[in-house]
């Protein structure tokens, strides 16, 4: 595997796991608090950094265990 395409299936492993990540612990703003003009789906706390964290490390391990396999022989892409 090439750095160039180490790097593109990381991108989209990173890519999948940030759409999966994204709804956790959200919790929507009550509407006693909604001020003019917010939407009422809004998340309350979005933790938006915590979400990018997650989504790194996840990615990381998926994209080691995918390059072990690889590396490995187990799956081949030559003949």
């Amino acid at each position: 595997m090439t750095l160039w395409t180490g790097i593109g299936i990381y991108a989209i492993i990173w890519w999948l796991v940030i759409f999966m990540v994204l709804p956790w612990g959200v919790r929507r703003i009550d509407s006693e608090a909604l001020g003019k003009g917010e939407d009422p789906g809004a998340p309350e706390k979005p933790r938006m950094v915590m979400k990018l964290l997650a989504t790194t490390v996840i990615s990381a391990v998926i994209f080691a265990l995918l390059y072990l396999v690889i590396v490995s022989g187990v799956i081949s892409f030559r003949e």
